[in-house]
C-alpha cells in the first residue's frame, strides 16, 4: 500500500500513463525472472530509487523509465523483504515457523 505522501502521485494521470507505457515496453513480463530465462507476468512497476517526501515531485525519479522495473509479486517481495512471503490464495501464508497464518493486508502489499 502506498505511503500517505505518495497516494496523490500514484493516483495521477501522469503515473498511470507512465506505468502503462513501461509495462508495454517490457512486454508485460517480470524483468527479474526474465534474466533467469523464465517468462512470468509482471505484477508491479517498482521504483528502483524509492520514492520519498523529498523526491515525490521530481519526474526524473517518479516518471523516468530508467528508474523503473516491472516485477512479479514474488520478486517484489524479495526486493522489499529479502524473501517471498509465500502467501496462499486463500489469504493465508506460512510464517517463519512453517505455521499457516492469516495474511496481514497492510504488510503484504509492499
Amino acid at each position: 500500500m502506498a505511503q500517505e505522501f505518495a497516494k496523490k502521485f500514484y493516483n495521477s494521470k501522469a503515473w498511470r500513463e507512465c506505468r502503462a507505457s513501461y509495462i508495454i515496453s517490457v512486454n508485460h513480463l517480470c524483468e527479474h525472472c526474465l534474466r533467469d530465462g523464465k517468462h512470468v507476468p509482471g505484477y508491479i512497476v517498482h521504483h528502483i530509487k524509492h520514492l520519498s517526501p523529498l523526491n515525490i515531485n521530481n519526474p526524473d525519479i517518479t516518471l523516468n523509465h530508467d528508474n523503473l522495473e516491472y516485477v512479479c509479486k514474488e520478486c517484489h517481495e524479495v526486493i522489499h523483504y529479502g524473501k517471498p512471503k509465500r502467501a496462499t490464495r486463500n489469504g493465508t501464508k506460512f510464517n517463519e515457523s512453517g505455521e499457516l497464518v492469516e495474511v496481514d493486508d497492510e504488510g503484504d502489499r509492499g
